[in-house]
């Protein structure tokens, strides 16, 4: 055995995380006279008695580009077995680090964290060790050392964890000091062996890691041979069997992450492991039975955005809420999003409130099936969920529609002066009054105030006349070349849609994108469905040209997203908006959705409001939504991380999907489920799941795959749509059969001795 003390010098590298800001490792214990000559340390930093030096050489990265960096680290002496007894290694901070080419250190300053120091390329050159040792069991070892050097360089920061979160935040740094080394070939040796998969062990790293070395020392095997012996090894050492228990150990761990998900989300039905989130708006208060129908068919969460409505809708929303859920006996919570300071084209004028009442026609125009048309008093609630009716008509009149009967003749004018009539074919008792569907053989354009009469063999009797019909949704049409006028709140007349020029008109509220933008850079539209180039910019106006719309040109309407992927826009974090509507949530919702979150500043701030209003046990779900936010999303958990408020994060795949690109989707999604999962964080998989049920009632095929993808999280969030409950109820058997492993029309796919 080589005599000395044993030390280590820290060399810090950058790596693929690099511009998140964390503490990148590679690092040296020297036990041999010459390397101890030529890289000694001032003093010792591991001690590691009975143990010899190795070398391994792994891949980092370094601005983007991969570069060889050797781990030098002590394993056992199998010639000196008394020392080998009571070894142990331990890491005591500060770190020891070595010197650049020119003499100046290397270190960290005390007082800084988390911020990366690159040391020069030359300080390390390759010495490897060839023989024996260098096996698998030698490269796990480094890997494991390397873990847990990065969590003793950011043990600073660690400890402004709060109490709750402290393991988890520890894990994640094992999981990003594993993630900044290139180790395919050693996942493809573990993996050949059939011992430990290095993609999966990212809620418990550390204690796998020990297991895997464990097991290895155990049954010592050669990568060179390919040949198995069975020895006894560090095993024995304490510090591997304090990772594989305690705190640290997988099933603890694991018993973590899943308080975790339920201290922000709640408890999980029976035979599910996915929660189902649901977005509600007005029409969960214009209709009496939506949330019953809703919480039975298998929702858990409710979501309210605060981008739209007021505080009376939601008020009403909650209410109704949380009386089904105490009458259903079934838990259900609150998520409020808080807008942010997303970019939205302007209100459009409203349109004339007129209806159109439409049957069904061949390709000839001849009638095949007439309208079907719900008749009911304002206040007497929504049809019923077996029925669907075309059009919704509210009558003023209840009294006379309290004599209506099967068969009866309604007739009234349109707002073209014609006369149409209204066959009634059933009648249906609802929550307040009854209601009543007929049938219109003609098409119709009924606005407010038309008169209804019921045709008699004598008379006419009046029944009252329409009410309540909404205006009709402005929007403009753009196709490709078209030109298309961005201006200031205010600037633009709504009753205007043009300019001199023949640009579409339309407006922005938020008024710091006039600043930031430049002309040439691309600007989309509604979640990407529209897409163009910036032409032209000024104080109060943006021109854009449209290089991307339908076959048959876009609508693009009021409160539609606008994304500038490529601008600098100095997006303030919490806007005015959402301080007010913070005011709300805290007093009546159960989780916030912080919307547009991309720097730790954002979390800061989070925090100071929340602390006001005394509310540490809100919930809170981080939108990822922006590549910056997705680039900083380690930095950001370990800031919220020092609150005691549950803590989740929403993947935002409208916005983020424009903002990173399409054909990115699929790793970011991957790379933040696996990041959360480090961190025992829940995540909600949100944005067009189950998109075409929701809306016409069938799925498509890749719809099905999306939601086995999103079943790897904690919650599925659905959107709005015409068919929402039948959507809701198709997601929960798919989850609910998942969880069971029960499908009983189909037999597992095996062999029998039948088959032969």
């Amino acid at each position: 055995m080589l005599g000395g003390v044993a030390s280590v010098a820290i060399f810090t590298n950058q790596s693929a995380l690099s511009n998140n800001g964390f503490q990148i490792a590679s690092f040296l214990v020297v036990r041999s006279s010459n390397l101890s000559k030529k890289y000694s340390s001032p003093q010792p930093f591991f001690k590691i008695p009975g143990f010899r030096e190795h070398i391994v050489q792994f891949i980092a990265s370094n601005n983007g580009n991969l570069a060889r960096k050797n781990i030098v680290f002590a394993i056992p002496n199998e010639k000196d077995d008394a020392e080998k007894e009571g070894s142990d290694y331990y890491i005591d901070y500060p770190v020891i680090v070595g010197q650049k080419e020119d003499g100046s250190s290397c270190a960290p300053e005390m007082g800084t964290t988390f911020s990366l120091l690159p040391c020069g390329e030359g300080i390390l050159r390759s010495y490897e060790i060839n023989g024996k040792e260098d096996g698998l069991l030698a490269k796990l070892m480094a890997v494991h050392l390397h873990v847990l050097a990065m969590e003793q360089w950011n043990a600073s920061k660690l400890k402004m964890s709060h109490k709750n979160y402290l393991v988890s935040a520890t894990n994640l740094i094992h999981y990003l000091a594993l993630k900044s080394l290139n180790i395919e070939q050693l996942k493809e040796e573990l993996s050949s062996i059939c011992l430990l998969n290095l993609d999966t062990i990212n809620q418990h790293v550390l204690a796998s890691l020990s297991a895997g070395i464990r097991l290895l020392d155990n049954v010592k095997y050669d990568s060179s041979s390919h040949t198995i012996s069975y020895s006894e090894g560090i095993s024995s050492t304490k510090s591997l069997d304090k990772q594989m228990k305690g705190e640290f150990s997988i099933n603890t761990l694991r018993r973590r992450a899943s308080h975790t998900a339920d201290l922000l989300l709640g408890r999980l039905p029976e035979k599910r492991n996915t929660h189902i989130m649901v977005t509600v708006g007005e029409e969960a208060i214009e209709s009496e039975t939506l949330m019953k129908d809703l919480l039975n068919a298998g929702t858990t969460i409710v979501r309210i955005n605060c981008a739209h409505g007021s505080p009376e809708i939601w008020s009403e929303i909650i209410r109704r809420v949380k009386r089904t859920s105490q009458i259903l006996e079934k838990p259900c919570r609150i998520l409020m999003d808080l807008a942010g300071p997303k970019l939205r084209t302007g209100k459009l004028q409203a349109g004339p409130c007129v209806l159109k009442i439409s049957p069904k026609k061949n390709a000839y125009g001849k009638v095949i099936y007439p309208a079907l048309v719900w008749l009911s008093s304002p206040g007497a609630g929504s049809p019923p969920a077996h029925v669907s009716p075309d059009a919704i008509l509210h009558v003023d009149g209840e009294e006379l529609l309290s004599k209506l009967k099967v068969d009866d003749v309604v007739t009234l004018f349109d707002a073209c002066g014609k006369q149409r009539t209204l066959k009634i074919i059933s009648r249906y008792p609802i929550f307040s009054g009854v209601g009543y569907m007929a049938e219109c053989s003609k098409a119709a354009y009924v606005k407010s105030g038309a008169k209804l009469f019921i045709k008699d063999k004598r008379r006419k009797l009046s029944a009252g006349h329409v009410v309540n019909i909404p205006p009709l949704k402005q929007f403009i049409k753009l196709r490709v070349d078209d030109l298309l006028s961005i201006s200031r709140d205010g600037q633009n007349e709504e009753n205007n849609l043009t300019s001199s020029t023949g640009a579409h008109r339309i407006s922005c509220s938020s008024e710091y994108v006039f600043d930031s933008v430049k002309p040439g850079e691309p600007i989309a539209f509604d979640d990407g469905k529209i897409w163009g180039i910036i032409k032209a910019t000024s104080t109060s106006e943006i021109l854009v040209s449209i290089t991307h719309a339908g076959p048959r040109g876009s609508k693009l309407g009021s409160e539609k997203s606008i994304n500038i992927p490529r601008s600098n826009i100095r997006y303030e974090g919490l806007t005015s908006k959402d301080l007010i509507d913070l005011d709300f949530v805290a007093n009546h919702a159960d989780m916030v959705g912080v919307s547009f979150v991309r720097d730790v500043r954002d979390i800061l701030l989070l925090r100071q409001e929340l602390e006001k209003r005394k509310r540490r046990d809100l919930g809170i779900s981080l939108k990822i939504e922006t590549k910056e936010g997705f680039e900083k999303l380690p930095l950001l958990l370990l800031e919220a991380m020092k609150m005691p408020n549950p803590l989740g994060i929403m993947i935002a795949r409208g916005d983020l999907a424009v903002e990173c690109g399409w054909e990115n989707m699929a790793y970011i999604q991957k790379e933040i489920i696996s990041v959360c999962t480090a961190a025992h964080v829940p995540v909600i998989w949100a944005t067009q799941v189950l998109e075409s049920l929701v809306r016409s009632g069938v799925p498509t095929r890749a719809e099905l795959t999306d939601v086995a993808e999103g079943m790897r999280t904690s919650c599925i969030m659905l959107n709005k749509g015409k068919c929402i409950v039948e959507a809701v109820s198709f997601l929960h058997r798919i989850l609910s059969n998942h969880s069971t492993k029960s499908h009983a029309e189909f037999k597992p796919l095996a062999l029998s001795s039948h088959d032969f």
